[in-house]
């Protein structure tokens, strides 16, 4: 595999277990909170500064619904993230005190926001290259050849995986915390750092499902026309 390419692919990973790391607040406290967004942040540019060509790119060629779909959402998901990391600053406790404010509740409100549709972007954005990772990942694991066992397995994998997905956003009312953030509303109050991984994954995988099925149905009635 080429180099670059799995050099990408590891950023990606890491980046996306330390976005459920942030996520956690509850679970991990403050302090590595921060300390997390500010690696997160490191890797992000890392991640656009790797990937310069692809905005060289957004103005040429042709459009088809992946490609503006792509577009959208890696500039939806780029936003987010910028203004995750500038609305971090004023409400930071440990590594920016001093730049801290007295009322910070709109900052916190925006940063939370932010911090869930960053997250739902970032899971349309993995769902969109989907394709590609599986791709990568076959060539890594030398598995080459389709097998309908496997591929009846790792379908029936991702539904359960969606069902599960959707019963955990009801019970983590996720529809609220992407309108508006209450600190004072409800949530589950787990110390599990499992639990938590388990229910925010699943929560990922019906976006990655959604986006990755509905690109691959597009294209199949696309290619009837």
């Amino acid at each position: 595999m080429n180099r670059n390419i799995l050099i990408r692919l590891v950023i990606d990973l890491v980046m996306t277990v330390l976005m459920l790391v942030a996520m956690a607040y509850h679970v991990t406290g403050n302090t590595i909170h921060e300390v997390v967004g500010i690696v997160l942040f490191i890797l992000f540019i890392v991640h656009n500064i790797l990937n310069r060509r692809w905005y060289k790119m957004i103005i040429k060629g042709t459009y088809n619904v992946r490609r503006i779909l792509k577009i959208v959402i890696n500039i939806l998901f780029l936003v987010s993230m910028v203004v995750v990391m500038i609305s971090s600053v004023p409400i930071s406790r440990d590594i920016f005190p001093y730049f801290s404010i007295n009322n910070d509740m709109v900052g916190r409100q925006i940063h939370v926001l932010t911090a869930y549709w960053g997250f739902i972007f970032m899971a349309v954005h993995i769902g969109v290259s989907w394709g590609t990772i599986i791709n990568a990942v076959r060539k890594m694991t030398g598995i080459t050849g389709m097998n309908r066992i496997r591929t009846i397995v790792l379908r029936v994998l991702a539904v359960l995986i969606v069902i599960y997905g959707v019963q955990t956003s009801f019970e983590r009312d996720l529809g609220s915390k992407l309108i508006i953030y209450d600190p004072f509303g409800s949530y589950i109050l787990d110390n599990s750092a499992m639990g938590f991984l388990i229910d925010y994954l699943s929560i990922m995988g019906i976006y990655i499902c959604g986006t990755h099925y509905a690109l691959k149905f597009v294209r199949s009635e696309a290619g009837k026309d």
